[in-house]
Parts: structure tokens; C-alpha cells; sequence
């Protein structure tokens, strides 16, 4: 009889047996988890009788339902044990400092695999990545995710050691996929700072410098002089070089919401900001109270007046929240108010940003 997966491509032999060609992201793999191999005989353990009594003590906790407690804090234990030890152990230069994989491929079946399509390399520190209309990429970063590249995009590899990872896009298009801890990836742009949270996002930069950011999971901090932005999965935020960061919005809500979004955000007129504002709080749902948050901070004294009635009576303010607080623009009460929107917890960001913040005044 012949077994279904007998038929499996070559390619997927590699991961079981090292036949097949090989695989770029377990190559990685062996690379990173190398230094771990074991090459010690196995020890021989003695032999364990448990005898029946105590197997009935245990039978008798199991059936209490005590020992998924148990389990439940072992895991938590472990999983303390292994972050610090992960964090006191030593890094490996090799993937730190020696630059990225990168496999190359044809942007499509019927593309030509002329140019630098169809070949792995290594980008290294301060080197570019430029891919044509015929060719895509995907990048390792590091051991920390993945970076798929579209055509016509390019990006150079700015910083790659122990802390954070950074790369420069300066045009083009990529999807990234995170599994590092908060604030360890992050991504110039002419426009705006992105500082990745822990998610998967796709960005776009078109030649002029300007572009939109959009998260699938998680979520995503967009940065530029003290003009924050952040973006949770399901939205969207648009960034110009100009002025930076946009307002952020779910990409679910109405067409006449966004477009009147978009409008106030470049607007100066003082009566076509006036129709603008009117739009949005008037199509804005409870779900677009994020969007009115971001808001707060971005338009004049009067406007704010409006805003914070509008965003009330979407999501009550939480204890301690005033209108007077709100209105002032007190951080404290506006973190509050974020919290109370179950979009997670923004002393996240707070952390992640005096951290970024602080190294990048290191480096000036």
C-alpha cells in the first residue's frame, strides 16, 4: 500500500533526513541551535519503583484536579527559568554580526530568473537588498522573524546584534513576521519610525517617501519626532513625509469615515476642518474610539472639545479619567482611556519607547 506521504515534494526530505535541497529557514535553524548539540554518551539512569501506595496518593491528587495547577505553574516556572537563562547566556557572533540569509526567487512562475532571482546570499551590515520587477526575496532576521520582499523594493540592513535588529526601507513593500520580544525590530522610513510590538504587518513606502502601515497581528508603534501613532491589528495608518504619522484607523470602517480622516489630517482650512471633523465623529463607532483617541492630540483646543464628547459617549471614561484631565492632554488619564478600549495595554509601548528613546540618544 502506498502511504500518502510518500509523495511529499523533495524539497520537505530535507527537514527529516538532510536529502532534498536545501531549506533556508531550517539551515538557520541548525545554525542558530548548533551550539547546543549534545555530544555526550546518554547516562545511564537507575531504575524507579513507585510503589502502590504513593501511586495512589498521586491518583487521588490527579483526580482532584490539582495537578493541572501544577502543571499550569511548572510551565510558568520553566518558562522564567528559560527567559533568564536565554537572556544570561552568551549570543552567537555568527548570526549576530555576519549579516542575514536571503533567498531570492522569481516574483512569479512565468517570470524570467534572469538577474539576482533564483540564488541564496547574505546581506551584512550596511549593505543593500534591491529587488527588481521580476524578483522577490525572503529574509531572515536573524533569529527573531521573517521579512518577505515584493518586487521593486529596497531596504539596507542598518544594525544586527544582540538587542535590536533594523533595517532601512527606502522604497517598496515588505511583510513582516515578528516573534521577538516587543521593540527589538524596527524599520526607518523617510517618513516614520516603525517599531515592531510583537506581530506580523506589511508596509509600504512609495518613491516620494511616503507610504501606509497595516497590521495583521498585534501590533505596531509608528514613531516620528514625538509623533506617536499605534496601530493594532485590523488597522491601518498612513505616514507622509511631511508630517509623519497619520491618524490610524480600522480598515473596516466606513468609506466616508476614512475619507474624511484622510481630509482632516491635511487640511488647514479652518471651515473645510470643520466639515472633516464633522464626518468623523458623526460616522465614528465605538470601534473607531481608538481613531478619536489618536485625535485628542493632533488638533486645536476647540476641536478637542468636540472630540472628547463624541469619544464619552462611545466608551466611558474609566475612573480617574476627567474631562478637564482629557482636555489638558494629561498622558496619565489618556493611557487610561486607551486601556479602556481593549486594544492592550499601552504601558507596553511606554516602556518600549523610553527604551528606543534612550538608546537612540546613546547614538547621537
Amino acid at each position: 500500500m502506498t502511504n500518502e506521504y510518500d509523495d511529499r515534494a523533495t524539497p520537505d526530505n530535507y527537514l527529516w533526513d538532510g536529502s532534498g535541497a536545501p531549506d533556508l529557514e531550517v539551515q538557520h535553524l541548525e545554525r542558530a541551535l548548533g551550539r547546543f548539540q549534545h555530544n555526550r554518551p546518554v547516562p545511564s539512569f537507575p531504575q524507579i519503583e513507585v510503589s502502590a501506595r504513593r501511586w495512589s496518593w498521586w491518583s487521588e491528587i490527579a483526580a482532584s484536579g490539582w495537578t493541572r495547577r501544577f502543571a499550569a505553574a511548572l510551565l510558568v516556572v520553566f518558562a522564567i527559568g528559560s527567559a533568564l537563562w536565554l537572556a544570561r547566556s552568551p549570543r552567537i557572533p555568527a548570526i549576530a554580526h555576519d549579516g542575514w540569509d536571503v533567498q531570492v526567487t522569481p516574483a512569479s512562475q512565468d517570470s524570467e530568473t534572469g538577474g539576482p532571482a533564483g540564488k541564496n546570499t547574505r546581506l551584512k551590515l550596511g549593505e543593500s537588498l534591491e529587488t527588481d520587477a521580476v524578483s522577490k526575496a525572503t529574509v531572515a532576521v536573524a533569529e527573531i522573524g521573517r521579512l518577505e520582499v515584493e518586487p521593486m523594493t529596497r531596504l539596507r540592513l542598518l544594525q544586527s546584534g544582540a538587542g535590536r535588529k533594523r533595517i532601512a526601507l527606502d522604497r517598496g513593500t515588505i511583510h513582516a513576521t515578528i516573534w521577538a520580544p516587543p521593540g527589538q525590530f524596527v524599520v526607518d522610513t523617510p517618513s516614520a519610525v516603525a517599531i515592531d510590538l510583537g506581530c506580523m504587518y506589511t508596509l509600504h513606502i512609495d518613491d516620494a517617501g511616503s507610504g501606509i502601515l497595516r497590521t495583521t497581528l498585534g501590533w505596531v508603534g509608528f514613531h516620528s519626532n514625538g509623533h506617536d501613532s499605534f496601530i493594532p491589528a485590523g488597522a491601518a495608518c498612513p505616514t507622509h513625509v511631511q508630517s509623519g504619522p497619520g491618524t490610524p484607523y480600522f480598515e473596516d470602517a466606513s468609506d466616508t469615515f476614512r475619507a474624511a480622516l484622510a481630509h482632516l489630517d491635511s487640511a488647514i482650512d479652518p471651515s473645510a476642518r470643520k466639515s472633516a471633523l464633522d464626518t468623523v465623529l458623526r460616522e465614528a463607532r465605538a470601534r473607531d474610539a481608538f481613531t478619536l483617541w489618536h485625535l485628542l492630540a493632533r488638533v486645536n483646543s476647540a476641536e478637542r472639545v468636540a472630540i472628547y464628547d463624541r469619544l464619552a459617549a462611545l466608551v466611558t471614561p474609566p475612573p480617574g479619567v476627567t474631562r478637564e484631565g482629557i482636555l489638558r492632554l494629561d498622558a496619565t488619564m489618556l493611557d487610561s482611556w486607551w486601556n479602556a478600549f481593549d486594544l492592550g495595554d499601552i504601558s507596553l509601548w511606554r516602556h518600549w519607547e523610553q527604551s528606543w528613546t534612550g538608546r537612540e540618544g546613546q547614538q547621537k
